[in-house]
């Protein structure tokens, strides 16, 4: 494991690095620059909305200064919806107004602004938590993967969270295997693959 590596609170200042990882890990971990015209088209819907409203659940990864990871959450997913259709869409739809979609995933991203769901709709009772992890390519395999989950779960069950879950790629088999690994059970509907744990007690 590279020990010029830490995990710290995400803060206001990792707003543009966390668009930035997104982008670079939006196709199955790998960089998905071409694929969006907008290189805040991602991060618009997978990452910085929960730095901005859902703070204390919010941790990068940091390699010589510099944010090479991160991993969000919120405790209650619903909630979590209702904040950013009043306080956070409107401020995107502004800002991709003008956007005509040209990249191959363009549509589908303003398709989910118009339409926003943060967590998956068919889990989120039972695992009313949600998450997101994206680490930079070359650190991938260095086991803070591991680490940066267990910070995650450790500040929701702080928070009272008895379950969470998570949407994967599902070409993405090596996150499969992660998750499985950790003790995720796998979900999967109309295409659409998630992972979800309690975390109540020792679990986790």
């Amino acid at each position: 494991m590279d020990t010029s590596c830490f995990i710290r609170p995400a803060t206001e200042a990792d707003t543009e690095a966390l668009f930035d990882i997104c982008l670079k890990t939006a196709k199955g971990g790998e960089d998905a620059g071409a694929l969006y015209s907008d290189p805040h088209l991602p991060g618009y819907i997978w990452s910085v909305p929960y730095l901005k409203f859902a703070g204390d659940f919010a941790f990068v990864l940091v390699e010589d200064d510099r944010p090479v990871g991160y991993v969000v959450g919120v405790a209650d997913t619903s909630g979590f919806d209702k904040d950013l259709e009043a306080n956070w869409w409107p401020f995107v739809r502004r800002q991709t107004a003008g956007l005509t979609p040209s990249r191959p995933r363009d549509a589908d991203v303003m398709e989910r602004i118009q339409n926003p769901r943060s967590g998956t709709t068919w889990l989120q009772d039972e695992y009313p938590a949600h998450l997101h992890i994206n680490i930079l390519p070359g650190l991938q395999a260095g086991g803070w993967g591991r680490r940066m989950i267990s910070t995650e779960l450790q500040a929701l069950r702080k928070h009272g969270v008895k379950a969470v879950h998570l949407g994967v790629d599902p070409n993405n088999e090596r996150a499969k295997g992660f998750y499985r690994h950790l003790g995720f059970s796998q979900f999967e509907r109309d295409g659409s693959v998630a992972f979800a744990m309690r975390i109540d007690g020792e679990a986790g």
